[in-house]
């Protein structure tokens, strides 16, 4: 007679992002089919004990294997990418399809379908990335692949190549307000940038440490006011995406204080790294750049308080995996860049969780429960993924990740799963790390072994947001 259950995970100390609670597990064809005690055989059963049981990380900013431009290319595809993301104890990644100005929507999204197809190890969904709203993408692509399950997409107010101007912002913020779709903001007012950037360069300050001076915290302040103020008008939500200190916090709870339903992400950068890391040795500190920047140890404290004051909704790893010595990443063409032209963005997949696990929850700056919903139920909710993803409970998928909460680990490149040649974190300990990692009931990584396959990973389309 055949077993009830394919796994059965024992003796579970379960947290969610509301309830915390002991348990078996019983988990049959992907999903979660029984909680409670004794539930007989199983063909496979671990036992938790002295563990964590978590709701698998869903990482919903993360770049992999998007299209660039001027030679650049990301170091992760779908499966390096998504095997570091299993290893770290996330089981669902959101990437972007990025539309290229004169290109449609619709091409976008398929080409993404082609660069995924068969190589994920965990399951992903897709944002759209707007950069070209023609009326034919305001009026027929956008509200159709809305209602085809992809239901969020990320605007700039900042690069030349992805940057819409106010009017267009308000036009694409209109399409989600009727289609029920969820707006992410790159907010840094473009014009500063490139004045402060055309006068350090004249002055002959190139350096990397100079990406941080050329986007201060008042660009991204400004540009925050008014991507609220467009929310306002529109009267729709929208998501300040990697938010990086007190004055674009400020704004935040100013909008919150109002009544507006303005939600924000921060990013782990934002907790550890400060402009002083851009100012490295030499061109190391290329290896920090990335937008907005970090900024100093004062904002890192801001933003740990608004982490536990719940001003955050997700806690994202916004990783963008360029490779530091490559042509095709930080050193474009073989050369030391300046720093304009230094690609934007760091690695970050397989140490999110842990980070924020140490800094906030061993450090008890945030709980257990403000852990898994910053990282995972409310990433799940506000992206339409929730309740197959985000949360232990009876029909979801099995994605679940076990902790052993005082493992102290010495974070090191050479023992992460990306395809990177380096992480901006290396030789910080951290205390906490997920032990063994189930996407849909596979055991796809324990104690830091990558045990999935690529092309494991499904595609999920995303209904409407939870707000």
């Amino acid at each position: 007679m055949a077993s009830p259950f394919d796994l059965l995970i024992t003796n579970a100390d379960v947290v969610t992002a509301s309830d915390r609670f002991s348990t078996d597990i019983g988990i049959r064809d992907g999903k979660i089919v029984a909680l409670g005690r004794h539930l007989g055989e199983a063909g496979r059963t671990v036992d938790a004990s002295g563990l964590l049981t978590l709701p698998g990380g869903v990482d919903a900013h993360c770049h992999l294997d998007q299209p660039m431009e001027f030679g650049l290319r990301m170091a992760d595809d779908f499966t390096s990418g998504t095997r570091s993301a299993a290893c770290g104890g996330t089981t669902t990644v959101i990437p972007f399809a990025a539309q290229m100005k004169g290109q449609s929507l619709r091409a976008a999204v398929e080409d993404y379908h082609r660069r995924a197809e068969g190589k994920a190890c965990v399951d992903y969904a897709f944002h759209m990335i707007v950069s070209d709203p023609t009326p034919r993408v305001l009026s027929e692509e956008l509200p159709a692949l809305i209602r085809e399950g992809y239901t969020s997409f990320k605007i700039y107010m900042t690069y030349d190549d992805l940057k819409l101007n106010d009017r267009q912002i308000l036009e694409v913020l209109d399409v989600a307000r009727r289609e029920g779709a969820l707006v992410m903001v790159h907010a840094e007012n473009s014009d500063c940038i490139s004045w402060l950037t055309d006068r350090l360069v004249a002055e002959g300050n190139t350096a990397p440490r100079y990406h941080a001076v050329s986007r201060p915290q008042a660009v991204e302040r400004e540009a925050t006011h008014r991507a609220i103020t467009f929310s306002e008008l529109v009267d729709v939500p929208i998501l300040i995406v990697h938010v990086s200190g007190s004055e674009a916090i400020e704004q935040i709870r100013w909008a919150h204080g109002r009544g507006q339903r303005i939600y924000a992400e921060t990013c782990p950068q934002y907790l550890y790294l400060t402009a002083e890391d851009l100012g490295h040795e030499g061109y190391e500190g290329a290896k920090c750049v990335c937008s907005p920047p970090p900024r100093d140890q004062q904002n890192q404290e801001a933003v740990w308080r608004a982490l536990a004051h719940n001003v955050f909704s997700v806690f994202s790893s916004d990783h963008a995996p360029f490779s530091y010595d490559d042509a095709q990443g930080k050193k474009l063409n073989g050369k030391e860049q300046k720093f304009q032209y230094i690609p934007n963005g760091i690695p970050g997949l397989e140490t999110r969780l842990p980070l924020l696990f140490s800094g906030g929850v061993a450090s008890g700056r945030i709980s257990l429960h403000q852990f898994v919903a910053l990282t995972s139920t409310q990433p799940a909710k506000l992206y339409g993924l929730y309740p197959r993803k985000g949360s232990i409970m009876i029909g979801a998928d099995a994605d679940i990740a076990l902790w052993d909460r005082d493992l102290e680990v010495r974070i090191s490149n050479d023992r992460l799963h990306h395809a990177v040649d380096y992480t901006p974190y290396e030789g910080r300990t951290v205390t906490g790390w997920p032990v063994m990692t189930f996407s849909r009931g596979r055991l796809v990584s324990q104690d830091f072994e990558f045990l999935g396959r690529a092309g494991e990973g499904e595609f999920m389309p995303c209904g409407q947001p939870i707000l």
